[in-house]
């Protein structure tokens, strides 16, 4: 399946357009997890024609496994002197073997591009670009005491909200990260703040209360506020609507550009829970959640 995309993009050249060397190691990783399922050197003879075809150019038989490795990096950082073609090359030949090998999902390969700042996403068929200035904030890492299964639940919901905002579904993409908040929260069940401070409630409204009332005259009481009216703007049908539905007679639908900004706002409340509880874990400091 080929990609779709405007025939000048083929022609960038512009820092812009460039897929950073940290990206080309994590596409380089995934190539490398395919082709331990097969014939490895084969395979890696294929990917080389897979990023040479893309750039005009021809891939010639390497001598031994490793240089094909070795030379597949070379065609590699090549292609990714322009993001479209880069792109084009690793979905068309992932897809090319779907029947046969296990291939890395869309929303990983667009997870990729959002933490390296790569300005496009894979939306089959097509691809697109992200407009400028509205890149989405950057979220911070998941604790260390998160399981993977969590921290890639995380990963994907926020890949997928992004996914969501480029084609143009403003109150799906809020909904999204609203979602992964909620369920972030829920790590603090069970936990006990420098406070003293159990925390016992068991879904969003009540933890972030029992957070709330934990820390009356600091700065995190007020930072907790504005979240909850924003959660509960949300959840208002005359409001966002993204919860509990929209008011049919007075509801309206939350535009485009005010999506980005709620999805922004909720992924520094994202980052927020995730940095304090790791202080809180860690018993870093003693004036935090």
């Amino acid at each position: 399946m080929s990609l779709q995309f405007p025939d000048s993009w083929r022609f960038i050249s512009s820092p812009d357009s460039v897929i950073p060397n940290a990206a080309i190691d994590e596409f380089e990783k995934l190539i490398g997890i395919i082709v331990a399922k097969g014939d490895r050197w084969k395979l890696l003879e294929y990917f080389k024609e897979c990023f040479a075809h893309v750039v005009g150019s021809t891939s010639d038989w390497s001598t031994s496994e490793s240089w094909a490795s070795t030379d597949l990096r070379s065609y590699l950082e090549d292609a990714a002197k322009n993001s479209p073609l880069f792109l084009e090359a690793f979905y068309e030949a992932c897809e090319n073997l779907r029947d046969k090998y296990a291939i890395p999902d869309i929303e990983r390969i667009n997870s990729i591009c959002l933490e390296h700042k790569i300005a496009y996403q894979i939306h089959p068929p097509k691809l697109v670009k992200l407009s400028e200035g509205e890149e989405a904030i950057p979220v911070a890492e998941s604790p260390s005491t998160f399981t993977e299964s969590a921290k890639q639940l995380i990963t994907k919901s926020l890949s997928r909200s992004e996914q969501l905002l480029i084609e143009n579904r403003a109150r799906e993409a809020v909904q999204e990260l609203l979602w992964i908040l909620e369920s972030i929260t829920t790590a603090f069940r069970g936990e006990q703040l420098p406070s003293g401070t159990i925390i016992k409630g068991t879904y969003f409204n009540l933890i972030v209360k029992e957070l709330h009332n934990a820390n009356e005259g600091t700065a995190i009481k007020y930072i907790l506020k504005s979240l909850e009216s924003l959660h509960g703007y949300h959840s208002s049908p005359t409001g966002g609507g993204g919860r509990h539905g929209l008011d049919i007679k007075e509801g309206k639908p939350i535009t485009l550009s005010e999506s980005r900004l709620f999805c922004n706002l909720i992924r520094s409340y994202i980052s927020f829970f995730l940095t304090e509880y790791e202080i809180l874990i860690n018993n870093d400091v003693s004036d935090n959640l």
